[in-house]
């Protein structure tokens, strides 16, 4: 199947140095918004990239369920493929394509697990299925049917039918702190804009025009 004429000009706009803030977190707080506002279908979902110790690469997308100063935090079970490679090798990227916008975020750096207290902070704040869901899968591992699946979670519900659902020890949450970000804009003729910033040794960060 010959794609290679299927293409698009990115026209919108284009991305100035002058018009960077110089901490990328309020840079990238500037652009979340945006791209909230511009009712894109799912804003905080963001492409994991992980690798394992040999360098096995993995990518898949999860949500962005909160950010600040401190790094970038997403859910997910302790068990998974995803949470294995961040054991062996905790270098990650994540990346942000918010095409509708012609715009996409790259964000280098290291993933740790978040305390406990942490978590259950969020679980509590999760929909009661949700949270029977985190009980009922094995993330990653082969399972022979969705009816099994289906039968777990009844399995679940009713055990925990009375109070709250307990956090399981399973699962938590990363924190990814960055040590780059890439501001990417796309421009007309495959010329687009991006800046990187880069950590510097004594905490500020340097910005860069990088070449498309």
């Amino acid at each position: 199947m010959d794609i290679g004429d299927l293409r698009r000009e990115y026209t919108q706009k284009g991305l100035r140095r002058k018009d960077l803030q110089p901490d990328p977190f309020h840079q990238f707080e500037i652009w979340f918004q945006q791209a909230c506002r511009a009712d894109i279908l799912e804003p905080n979902a963001m492409i994991l990239a992980t690798a394992s110790a040999d360098g096995e690469p993995s990518q898949r997308t999860v949500l962005l369920k909160y950010f600040d100063r401190e790094g970038f935090v997403f859910f997910t079970n302790y068990e998974s493929k995803k949470a294995r490679q961040i054991g062996e090798n905790p270098q990650v990227s994540l990346l942000f394509p918010w095409l509708i916008l012609e715009r996409q975020v790259q964000i280098m750096g290291t993933a740790a697990k978040i305390s406990t207290g942490e978590s259950l902070k969020y679980f509590a704040t999760r929909p009661r299925g949700s949270q029977i869901g985190a009980w009922c899968s094995q993330q990653s591992t082969v399972i022979s049917s969705r009816q099994l699946l289906e039968m777990e979670f009844t399995k679940m519900r009713e055990k925990f039918i009375h109070g709250e659902v307990p956090l399981p020890s399973f699962w938590g949450g990363y924190r990814v702190v960055p040590k780059s970000f890439e501001f990417w804009q796309g421009r007309p003729h495959r010329l687009h804009d991006r800046f990187l910033y880069s950590r510097a040794d004594d905490g500020s960060w340097n910005i860069q025009r990088l070449a498309p």
